[in-house]
């Protein structure tokens, strides 16, 4: 019993112990388009002054890293995440249940989500209810759109949307269902502007209501139902699904001038020789207004890392400081020349300490 025991033992820890080899010397990076830029010139400045590779990082969209990352511990599995929005409970579950257990937090700043078009084109003022009108799945009814009915969206022009608006066919380029993007997009913009209706918002409070008098299965179904109403996208080719490289969007607005399209701040920065952000809600998505918190569509970033990971492949720790140093996404940091909206200086020294004490998130 006892040789049996020692064997299984032994067989044990030489199982983890390949699972750690170093069969990977590489800090391997998933997650985020919006973030990935950012990313890769941290791993790029990274490589050059250490002794450690250059990280490799691949752009999956937030949805897709969080997939991948959540999917277990070990070389064969990524070491760290990008994400333009927050993990979902649902993700964090199941990281857990995969043991994927002790994750690093790591906030990084903060960015706008942009809605631009071409320079040849007239520069747009959207208010965040001209945006849910021309890209909902279901819309109000035009002829009565406070009487609780909900109608295929009918609109085909911007014009039809809002007669103020140039009667450019509605064609918006996107991300995916998979993006941090999309994510971020229908909670601030297009529900931003479902909920101008009393109606819808009325739907929301009496989802909140049923949850504090106990009713669990009307509150769920009455969230649902708001949800689908506010995030849902139409599927008849107004919008398109531009994949997860938002320098294709970019591309394509160049070469479409009727078109707009959906991406981060920092991409309209880099190509403000070409294109153009729109206004939204009479705010322009500029620097200071987008950390002033007055420009309506903006979100915070992320990165999360894998504690278990830190020790087993080479550089991790080190990537961190490097992020996480002032001379990286500090006030007058290399991020920031990138397009990266700074956090509040007690922010930043809260992330920092986190990554360097590998501090657990708790959800």
């Amino acid at each position: 019993m006892k040789t049996t025991s020692i064997i299984f033992c032994a067989s044990t820890l030489l199982a983890s112990s390949v699972a750690y080899s170093a069969s990977r010397d590489t800090i391997s990076i998933v997650g985020s388009s919006t973030v990935y830029p950012f990313a890769t010139v941290v791993a790029e400045r990274f490589g050059k002054s250490t002794k450690f590779n250059t990280p490799k990082i691949e752009s999956t969209g937030s949805g897709g890293g969080m997939k991948l990352f959540c999917e277990g511990v070990g070389v064969k599995h990524p070491d760290i995440t990008n994400a333009s929005r927050r993990i979902k409970k649902s993700e964090y579950e199941r990281c857990h249940k995969n043991g994927v257990k002790d994750i690093v937090e790591v906030k990084i700043g903060y960015d706008g989500i942009v809605v631009a078009n071409s320079r040849q084109a007239p520069h747009f003022d959207l208010s965040r209810r001209d945006i849910f009108l021309a890209l909902a799945k279901e819309v109000p009814d035009p002829k009565a759109p406070e009487s609780g009915k909900l109608v295929p969206n009918p609109y085909q022009t911007w014009k039809d949307v809002n007669s103020s608006l140039p009667g450019y066919r509605i064609e918006v380029l996107g991300p995916p269902p998979t993006s941090g993007t999309r994510d971020a997009f229908a909670e601030l913009a297009m529900e931003g502007g479902c909920k101008t209706f009393s109606w819808i918002k009325q739907i929301k409070k009496d989802s909140k209501k049923a949850k504090k008098a106990g009713d669990k299965k009307k509150a769920k179904a009455l969230k649902s139902r708001y949800k689908a109403i506010c995030h849902g996208i139409r599927e008849d080719g107004k919008y398109i699904e531009a994949g997860e490289n938002d320098n294709l969007i970019v591309q394509k607005l160049a070469a479409n001038p009727k078109a707009l399209g959906v991406f981060g701040y920092s991409f309209l920065e880099q190509n403000e020789d070409k294109i153009q952000g729109s206004l939204i809600d009479g705010v322009a998505p500029e620097f200071e207004l987008i950390a002033s918190g007055k420009y309506p569509v903006s979100r915070p970033l992320f990165f999360y890392v894998k504690k278990a990971h830190v020790g087993k492949v080479p550089g991790i720790r080190e990537y961190l400081a490097e992020f996480t140093s002032e001379k990286a996404w500090g006030e007058e940091g290399y991020l920031v020349d990138k397009g990266l909206i700074p956090m509040p200086k007690d922010e930043r020294e809260k992330y920092a300490r986190d990554a360097k004490e590998l501090n657990p998130m708790h959800f």
